[in-house]
């Protein structure tokens, strides 16, 4: 006996999938620049650069 999947069956599956896709692309992405972001303020913290805008300005 062949099973088949319904056209409602058949969409629900592809929507579970690209909702799972989506939230496990989202999470890395979230992760990813989160570690990228930390590494840039932990070299901006250790090279102690010049500010570059006037945002210190004194009045």
């Amino acid at each position: 006996m062949e099973k088949k999947l319904t056209l409602v069956q058949t969409i629900a599956t592809a929507t579970v999938f690209s909702a799972v896709s989506f939230w496990y692309g989202f999470m890395f992405g979230r992760e990813s620049s989160r570690k990228e972001l930390s590494q840039l303020i932990e070299d901006l913290r250790r090279d102690n650069p010049t500010p570059t805008s006037n945002s210190h300005s004194s009045s």
